[in-house]
């Protein structure tokens, strides 16, 4: 990792961290720490299970709930069941908890608009660009990609959610009845894997991979979710899928798509994909790619 990289990126922590007023237990003059203003904001008006303010906010069940207990010690929220599952927690805000929030949006409010008033209107512009683009990067970098089971719920709600969108796209719809195989068996070890990316603990995207010969495999169910993409996590579930057939010993790499489907043949083709005739009997197939020498790619 280059040291100049690392340097920046702690000299931009410090001077944001200072800049916005997290270092004192008085933020935006309200009396509390950012931790606290911070999940006041995410329960926000409709409530949130605490399941879900853990997973967003990538806070241990300790901590949590140690701020959840001052936050109902002040009289701005109260934790209740969730109608429908008792197993599950929900944070509410309070009439007072209600003000609180009110309160916090307009000094932020304030605070944002005072932060771009001390600039010029070209580096005001220049600033919002940046932030926008830091951001972006910043969602990208808190992108997980692990094995799954194909057949758990998260990969069947991305399975689903692939499916329905080739249903939109594809000029015959798409029946997955017809297609080429790729069932839950198919996609765990020793024969295939697969993989799901997250972001923030929700699934945005999924790959999976099956061995059909001899140091022979095929990528499918490739997918990202629509709110997700331009994070290049496209990429990475296909670097992560080369990975994995390189350590299942696989040499070889196939697949097949649709003319519809642009996004994912420029994809294929700057990874070193070359097309190829059709190897299979996929009715919804008009391209199909191979990439050979895998473990020479990867070390390269």
């Amino acid at each position: 990792m280059d040291k100049n990289q690392i340097r920046q990126v702690r000299n931009f922590n410090r001077a944001v961290t200072q800049r916005i007023g997290v270092l004192s237990d008085d933020y935006l003059g309200r009396g509390r720490p950012l931790g606290e203003s911070r999940l006041l904001f995410e329960i926000g008006r409709s409530g949130a299970d605490l399941r879900d303010l853990r997973a967003r906010l990538a806070l241990d069940s300790g901590y949590l709930s140690r701020m959840l207990r001052s936050l109902e010690a002040q009289g701005l929220v109260d934790s209740q069941r969730a109608a429908g599952d008792g197993r599950v927690r929900r944070a509410v805000l309070t009439r007072k908890g209600l003000g609180e929030f009110d309160a916090l949006d307009r000094r932020s409010q304030d605070f944002a608009t005072s932060l771009l008033a001390s600039l010029g209107a070209a580096h005001r512009e220049r600033m919002v660009t940046a932030m926008a683009g830091v951001e972006r990067l910043m969602r990208a970098s808190a992108v997980t990609i692990e094995p799954a089971d194909p057949a758990s719920a998260d990969a069947r709600m991305c399975i689903e959610a692939y499916f329905s969108e080739l249903e939109e796209r594809f000029e015959t719809g798409f029946d997955p009845a017809r297609t080429v195989s790729a069932d839950p068996e198919e996609l765990m070890p020793p024969a295939g894997r697969f993989l799901i990316a997250r972001l923030d603990g929700r699934p945005v995207g999924c790959g999976g991979l099956k061995t059909t010969g001899p140091k022979l495999g095929e990528i499918k169910r490739m997918w990202v979710a629509p709110d997700a993409r331009g994070l290049g996590i496209a990429q990475r579930l296909l670097d992560a899928m080369e990975e994995q057939a390189v350590r299942m010993g696989l040499d070889t790499l196939q697949l097949d798509t649709n003319r519809a489907l642009t996004e994912a043949r420029a994809l294929y083709a700057r990874n070193g994909y070359r097309e190829i005739p059709r190897y299979n009997d996929n009715p919804y197939a008009h391209h199909w790619f191979e990439k050979r020498e895998l473990q020479d790619h990867r070390s390269a």
